[in-house]
């Protein structure tokens, strides 16, 4: 017998055990595949009772979790969320979020409007857009973060039978993103083209605007584990938030806390581009106080045409520079 019929075997006994240990695995993860879907299910229904015996009606209809075997989808046709017992309800359109084999810990997310909500103390709101995405990166025991991606984002007021509906905002695009850090929870934000109508802020005029911020809620887990209801105690740290339309720019950092009267401490600074294009939007939103706007401003510009200025708020009292601006009410 030559060495090559001799290897012969060998390799076929090897092809076998390859095809079973694949065959083995596809089995291992087909039953966990089933099982995660039953889970799913399962754990949906729990939660709804659960809410149920709470006096809230919340659920996702038709839901279903399909994508066997390269992904796993869950996806309902509708979302609604209704307590009578503190009069919100809010409501969606169909619901689908994927995790890919190849990425189980990046689960994408993709939601229909419109989104109605009706809360105490608000006019009813219909918002709605062209697409609105989720990410997630998921982690142990908290996300990594959260991302949110809007195009095309409208509001209005919900419209009913006898009333019309009024135009608050639209936005080309709009994302923020939510990440822990240590006990701090930090938002990354930005939008472009807002253009909030006029009717929505008492015929005022303001130009199409991009903004963007960095914001960072300190000891922000604790307060979402403890649902905490007031500002009061608490504190931020502002790295950016940016206003702009044209040439004309302003943007503040520094930090703000509210004590346990609600009284507000913050040491800002504001920075200013093109102070006179800054001037001639605020004059055209706020045309009772123009005159001033434009001689404020007329000064801020010999300083050059990016300024920066210190906004102190001690114990709920502001002040730019040595020039006081007034009170603030504490804070609920």
């Amino acid at each position: 017998m030559t060495s090559s019929d001799e290897l012969q075997p060998n390799r076929s006994r090897r092809l076998w055990w390859l095809v079973a240990f694949i065959v083995v695995l596809f089995a291992i993860y087909s039953a966990g595949w089933f099982y995660l879907a039953n889970k799913v299910q399962s754990e949906a229904d729990t939660a709804v009772e659960t809410l149920k015996s709470q006096g809230i009606v919340a659920g996702c209809s038709n839901l279903a979790v399909s994508g066997y075997p390269l992904s796993f989808v869950i996806s309902c046709d509708t979302l609604g969320y209704q307590d009578d017992a503190r009069n919100i309800a809010a409501s969606a359109g169909t619901f689908s979020a994927v995790a890919q084999i190849t990425q189980p810990l990046s689960p994408v997310a993709d939601l229909r409007g419109p989104l109605r909500t009706s809360i105490p103390g608000m006019l009813p709101l219909w918002i709605d857009w062209e697409t609105l995405q989720a990410k997630a990166k998921l982690s142990w025991p908290l996300p990594r973060h959260i991302t949110l991606e809007a195009n095309g984002l409208s509001g209005q007021t919900d419209p009913t039978d006898d009333t019309d509906p009024v135009e608050l905002f639209y936005a080309r695009t709009a994302t923020g993103q939510l990440r822990p850090n240590g006990t701090d929870v930090n938002y990354v934000g930005s939008f472009t083209d807002l253009e909030i109508d006029a009717n929505a802020i008492g015929g005022r005029v303001l130009p199409a605007l991009d903004g963007s911020g960095d914001v960072t809620l300190k000891n922000g887990l604790t307060l979402l584990e403890t649902e905490a209801k007031s500002l009061r105690g608490q504190s931020i740290y502002i790295a950016q938030l940016g206003l702009s339309s044209g040439t004309a720019h302003i943007s503040v950092a520094g930090t703000v806390s509210v004590d346990a009267e609600g009284l507000i401490d913050a040491d800002l600074t504001i920075w200013l581009k093109d102070p006179k294009a800054v001037a001639a939007i605020l004059g055209t939103a706020i045309p009772e106080q123009k005159s001033q706007i434009e001689q404020g401003f007329a000064g801020l510009a010999m300083l050059g045409n990016e300024p920066s200025l210190p906004l102190k708020i001690v114990k709920s009292k502001a002040s730019i520079g040595f020039i006081p601006l007034g009170r603030i009410k504490p804070v609920q």
